[in-house]
This record gives C-alpha cells, structure tokens and sequence, in this order.
C-alpha cells in the first residue's frame, strides 16, 4: 500500500513546502480560551492506556532517525552535534537506556520532494528511513490518509506535558472526524506582519499610523517608488518586495502580500460552515487586479516575480542600493529582531538603532474581511508506522522524542535554545560582538546563575536566537524559568497575537490529494499572466473553471459530504 500511494505523492507532495522559518502554520488563544479548552476529547481507556504503556516498554529504542529542514537552527556548521550529544544524554538518563540520534537535515528549498523520495525508496528500519519527521500542514494533509503515518491520538491524549499545555486547541483541531492524530504540533503556527523602514516613512514625511486603508497604503508604496527614500536618486527604488506575488503551494497563500488580496483566499476553505472554491471568487478577480495594477506602477520590485524568502528578504535589508524597498511582508516574533540586525550588519540606518522597522496594523480592508493577520497552521511532528500491527515502536519513538520535547526543562530547553555552554548559558561571562569595530561593537555581560544567549558559534558577531521551538509560541511553556528577553522579540510576538486570527481549517479528501499539484501548477501560471497584464483578471479565473471547474466541483462535493 505505501508504494502505490507514493507513487501519486511523488508528484502530489512536491508542491507541499514548510514556510521559514518560522517560525513557520493555529492561532494562539487567549489565556481564558485556552484554560476553558478541552484538554482531550479523545482519551485512551485505562486498558488501551496500559496495553499501549507494556508495548512501548517491550520495545528497546536504540536509534532514532530524524528528518529535519531549516526550521532546526543548530545546523552542522552551528552546533548540532553539541545538541546531538546532549540530547542523547538527557533522553538516556530519563528513560533509562541510551538512544543513538542521527538527524538528517534537508534542504529546506525542496524539503517535500525530498521527503517523498525517502518515503518511497526506503522501509523501516533500514537506517536511512525516517522514523520522525518535520511536516507542513499540506504534507500532513497529503499523507495522513495513505498509512504511512502512525496515529497518535491515545499516545497524546495521555502524554505526561498534557498537564502542562495551554493551548490544547492546536493539536485538537488537527484531529480527523474519527478522532485520529497524525500530527503533534509543539507550537502555535505564527503568521506574518508587514514591515516598513521607519527612515523611509521619514523621507516622505509619512507615519505608519496613519496607513489605515489600502488607498493609504497605496499611496505610501508610490511615494517610496517615485520620491527617492533611500537618496539613491529614485532608480531601482520600489515600495515593497515580497517573496512572491502569491504562494499557492502553501498554506496561508496570501500572507506574503496580505494587503493585496485583503479577503481573498485562493484555494478551498469553509464560508459559513460549507466548502468553497476561492479561486473563482471575485474577490480573487479583485486580488489580482490590485496586483497587476502594482506592477503596471512599478511599486511593486519586479523580482517578487520569482523571488523565494532568501533572495526576498536578503533584498529587503542589503546596503546595495542599486535596488531597494521600504516595504516587506514576512513573519513576526523573532524575525522582527532578526531583519533589525541584518541591516545593523549591512549599516543600514544605523542611526536608528533597534527602530529601524516598524509594523504595519492590519489595514481596515483586511480586518473588515479576515479580521487581521493570518495565523498559519503549525509545522507538525509525524512519526512512521511500520505496519507491523503493533504500536510498540511508534509509541517509543514518541516517548523518547515528542514526550521529552515538551518536558518543560532540560530536553525542552535544547529544542528551545539548542545546547548549554554552546548556544547558552548560566555561568558568568562577558563578550562583545563586532569587538573590532568601535562604531559596531556590543558588550554583553552576565552573571553566575543568569539565563542568557551566547554569540552564535558560527557568527561571533551576532547572538543566537532559538533552536527550533519558539518559546512564546509553545503549547507548554518551559518550567525552570529561562526565558530570552529581548524586547524586539517581544514587541514582535505581542504585536502579531493582538492582530492575528486563525487560518482557515485545511481541507482534505482523496480528489484534492490526487489533483493538487495540477491546481497548484495552473492557479500558479494563471496568476502570474494576470498580473503581468497578459490576460486580465476575468480571463484568469475563466480559464481555471474552463479547465478545472468541473474538477473543483467534485473536490467541493467531497469536501462538503464529509
């Protein structure tokens, strides 16, 4: 049964993609919310429990594989083999027995084809086939039905951190109508927030308070454009740049250009408890209007064409001015804080400080729509099943890597920060980034017993951020009290949670599994030739419902029948 699903998923998965980083796609509760959340809707009976509890301590875990993208900060260049070997020694002491980690690090630009190729080429316990993996909530979607993935519904329900969670709608929501877990999320998803240079906005006498409708908007973008922000006398200036006019392959699809396509949402979600297609919505009609006219302006930087986040965002803070924008869409929390010292890097605005960017607050189109920023679904944990009847080595595998990621201390701390003396520590210490450059240079002093970050191993000159949890996002909050307090990162997190909402649920059935890398590829072109103003709008969406409306249909029928 797995290869022939993986056939079909050897195309279908390729267009499936994790976001950046983020940190990354469920939106956080309030804390009243989540305390009246319930817990487990699903529980275990005492005898499943206990059956479930033998198995798992009849099996003997001794290697763990683990397929990871970017999303693991502590890459082989930066400490990962310090976290290996903590990792090891915290888990053997917890469970009693030593557990070889091998972690397989892919690149994160082709992450999901790579992850099919595995899936299809190998079979458990053959030392290169993943046992756990990083998974987007579009890869979730496309394998939960094909059997590959272990249910882990019983093994969350009674998981030890499940007194400790705050935010049990995360993982809740993730569940199948029959109650079936394929997924773990250790975090809330994030979203993305709108960034402007604060040096631009004063070069045209604009403040980011007063950007409340798209015409203001608008208006800002074609000030930057035509007025010369950056004194570079106006050539190759652009309001904003973006890492495409739209991703179509990811899920929330309009996040990188939120104020473009305001309600729209192109691809299947729920309007008013029924499935829809919104790809033949006018509200997409107007979305790619707005885009083709941004183009057609020029505000809009021609490379968002084709742009991925790297060349996107390393754009947006670069010092060479023979191209620059003020404007940039992107994620929140940290990376408020991490854009702010690149342009330190780059000496851009250096006279500013950690005020070089401000945020955008939703625009009034957007609130009156969606209501704010879109909360993407979280990147998930799956674990493999073996097929073997049993659950005994799914269950250890996720004793021994997704139960100990939420301990709340020592194994939580290096999934949250990465490993103690390396990329943190508590001991008395002293150092300075930029130590040879007096105009740059920072000093950093702490005392015996102070949590703090350390300066990134691969990077004397900046300091390390997180590993891969984000500690304001997680379900469970660390218990020993480290936490890291730069207030960038706190401005940013705060910001985004009083303007986000949840993305919509992600749908799923067989007819879309099939045929979604084919949408995907079509909404994609036709997207790109609307906006470039080779076909209009109108004729964009005709074209999809000549070619694929009946298709949509059949995917909404099933959809709507489930």
């Amino acid at each position: 049964m797995k290869k022939k699903v993986l056939s079909l998923l050897l195309s279908s998965a390729m267009v499936a993609s994790l976001a950046a980083c983020g940190s990354t796609e469920t939106a956080p509760a309030s804390t009243e919310t989540a305390q009246a959340d319930t817990k487990t809707e699903t529980q275990a009976t005492d005898g499943a429990a206990s059956t479930e509890t033998a198995a798992a301590e009849d099996f003997k875990l001794e290697t763990l594989n683990i397929v990871v993208d970017g999303t693991l900060t502590a890459t082989v260049e930066s400490g990962q083999k310090e976290f290996e070997e903590q990792w090891e020694a915290a888990v053997s002491e917890k469970l009693g027995h030593p557990i070889d980690l091998n972690i397989n690090q892919l690149d994160h630009s082709d992450y999901a084809g790579t992850v099919s190729r595995l899936l299809t080429t190998g079979e458990p316990g053959d030392g290169s086939y993943p046992d756990a993996m990083i998974m987007s909530a579009s890869m979730l979607r496309q394998y939960q039905t094909t059997g590959i993935l272990w249910d882990m519904a019983d093994a969350y329900a009674n998981a030890e951190f499940q007194s400790r969670v705050t935010l049990p709608s995360v993982n809740e929501n993730m569940k199948d109508s029959e109650g079936h877990l394929y997924g773990f999320a250790p975090t809330y998803g994030n979203g993305c927030v709108t960034y402007i240079k604060q040096s631009w906005l004063d070069a045209v006498g604009k403040k980011v308070e007063d950007i409340k409708t798209f015409d203001d908007y608008y208006a800002l973008l074609k000030a930057f454009t035509e007025n010369d922000p950056d004194g570079n006398g106006s050539a190759g200036t652009y309001g904003v740049i973006a890492a495409g006019f739209g991703k179509l392959d990811e899920a929330p699809y309009i996040n990188y250009m939120p104020e473009f396509w305001q309600g729209a949402y192109p691809s299947f979600y729920q309007k008013d408890g029924v499935w829809v297609d919104g790809f033949q919505e006018q509200a997409t009609i107007d979305a790619l209007g707005r885009l083709a006219q941004g183009v057609a302006d020029g505000v809009i930087d021609p490379d968002t064409e084709d742009a991925g986040t790297k060349q996107a965002r390393e754009k947006f803070f670069s010092n060479d001015q023979t191209t620059s924008e003020g404007v940039f869409t992107y994620w929140a929390g940290t990376w408020l804080r991490t854009l702010t010292t690149n342009m330190e890097k780059q000496e851009v605005d250096n006279d500013l400080g950690d005020n070089r960017l401000v945020q955008l607050a939703p625009i009034q189109e957007i609130k009156d729509t969606w209501g704010g920023y879109i909360n993407r679904e979280a990147p998930v944990w799956v674990i493999t099943d073996d097929q073997d009847g049993n659950s005994a080595r799914e269950k250890a595998i996720f004793d021994a890597l997704l139960e100990t990621m939420l301990d709340g201390d020592k194994v939580q701390t290096l999934w949250t920060y990465g490993a103690e003396d390396v990329h943190w520590s508590t001991h008395a210490e002293e150092f300075s980034t930029n130590a040879d450059d007096p105009e740059k240079k920072k000093d950093y002093s702490y005392e015996e017993g102070q949590f703090h970050l350390k300066q990134s191993p691969n990077d004397p000159n900046s300091v390390w951020k997180k590993n891969h949890l984000d500690s304001v996002l997680v379900i469970a909050p660390l218990t020993n009290g480290f936490v890291d307090n730069d207030e960038l990162v706190q401005k940013g997190n705060k910001f985004f949670t009083e303007n986000c909402v949840d993305a919509p649920a992600a749908p799923s059935c067989d007819t879309l599994a099939e045929n979604e890398a084919a949408l995907v590829e079509a909404k994609t072109t036709l997207m790109k030739q609307a906006v470039a103003g080779e076909i209009t709008p109108e004729e964009a969406v005709a074209q999809y419902q000549a070619e694929f409306g009946d298709l949509a249909q059949q995917i909404l029928d099933e959809l709507n029948a489930q």
